[in-house]
């Protein structure tokens, strides 16, 4: 009997300390905040009628694929570099998904938005393209090596485009953009990141679009490896 009640009340007191817990894993700490970036002149979707490609559009279809990062930037995290050449990321904040995702998923809204190609597809599409473009990102981050208190955002991407057919290079080019944080508050630091973003995404589309143009001129007119019909939406 003496030993069911120190059973008994053993239980208790560990029911007691459990029940205590609740309160020493209460956080005041803030909830994580997911942050999203929308591509150059990205506004409501359009009607399905008015989706199509500009007199001037190349008749050739661009498939883009999964990026690579440099060291660091393989994940959700808004990175950031200091003076002592520490990378560190903002506390509170994400992306809405890892860096290539992003980067890939902005590179084609921005060249679908261009109205430049047949069709733009992104790297899991089935379909057929006339044209590869494979980019490394080597900056994405909010740079506080400048001295002042809120960072400028650094955004390069190493570009190279081929011809599906044969795998031929036809150009390499880098992209990229900067713009400065009006404040160092992260909602600041993603504003400015969206306006680099964009710079850089701009003179990618711009670039490839040449690419393709002078590769087309040399080829003497003969058309590219069969491209995919399917318009830009």
């Amino acid at each position: 009997m003496r030993t069911a009640a120190l059973r008994a009340g053993a239980l208790a007191l560990l029911a007691a300390q459990l029940g205590g817990c609740g309160g020493l894993l209460h956080s005041n700490a803030q909830p994580e905040q997911t942050y999203y970036l929308r591509a150059p002149g990205a506004g409501p979707p359009a009607p399905a009628a008015a989706a199509v490609v500009t007199p001037d559009a190349l008749s050739v279809s661009l498939r883009v694929g999964h990026p690579s990062t440099d060291p660091g930037l393989d994940s959700p995290h808004i990175m950031l570099v200091r003076a002592d050449h520490r990378m560190d990321f903002y506390v509170g904040g994400r992306w809405a998904a890892p860096v290539p995702e992003l980067v890939e998923a902005l590179t084609v809204q921005t060249l679908r938005g261009s109205q430049q190609w047949a069709s733009v597809e992104d790297s899991r599409s089935p379909f057929p393209s006339s044209y590869l473009l494979q980019i490394a990102v080597r900056r994405f981050e909010a740079d506080y090596t400048g001295g002042g208190q809120a960072p400028t955002v650094q955004v390069v991407l190493d570009c190279i485009m081929g011809r599906r057919e044969g795998r031929e290079v036809v150009a390499t080019f880098v992209a990229s953009g900067s713009a400065a944080a009006g404040a160092n508050r992260l909602s600041e630091v993603v504003g400015a990141f969206e306006q680099a973003a964009g710079a850089a995404l701009t003179a990618l589309a711009q670039q490839a679009a040449q690419a393709a143009r002078s590769d087309r001129a040399s080829q003497n007119g003969a058309a590219p490896s069969p491209s995919s019909t399917r318009q830009s939406q």
